[in-house]
């Protein structure tokens, strides 16, 4: 009867531990999920610069109460939160009618932020950390604009 609790114990324990591989482009060896609770403290009052595939992506700035601002760092800003559910961080911005979900992943200290269920060649690698606040003129900056004349 021991060995039957031993044995209960051993395969409860076996699928309760941390996650690290997920089918169809999922977490790789060596690769860990940075859970919710330690991703917050990465990220808080920072700003992360990405590259994807080697060249400079964007950007995202993250502030007090879960909120964030993305550039794809050309000018334009999209104002958004982001939330956990499980192990994976969705975002969720004014702009867009659902939210992604990702896996932030570290191996050898290096950071990468993986869609879920996406090609890990598609990865975004955090390039660069710092407290800057992201510029967002946004489009049509510096042009004037005057209302139609009336007659």
């Amino acid at each position: 009867m021991t060995r039957f609790f031993t044995l209960c114990a051993f395969v409860f324990i076996s699928f309760a531990a941390p996650v690290t591989a997920q089918e169809g482009g999922g977490v790789s060896s060596g690769e860990k999920i940075m859970s919710p609770e330690a991703f917050e403290a990465y990220v808080s009052g920072t700003t992360l610069y990405f590259n994807q595939r080697g060249a400079p992506y964007g950007a995202e700035q993250y502030l007090e109460d879960r909120r964030v601002i993305w550039t794809f760092l050309d000018g334009r800003c999209e104002r958004g939160a982001w939330f956990s559910e499980g192990d994976t961080i969705c975002f969720a911005y004014e702009t867009q009618s659902s939210p992604q979900c990702w896996n932030f992943l570290e191996k050898s200290g290096e950071r990468r932020a993986r869609v879920i269920g996406a090609d890990p060649a598609n990865d975004l690698v955090v390039v660069g950390q710092d407290k800057s606040t992201l510029s967002c003129p946004g489009p049509g900056v510096g042009v004037s604009y005057s209302p139609t004349a009336r007659r």
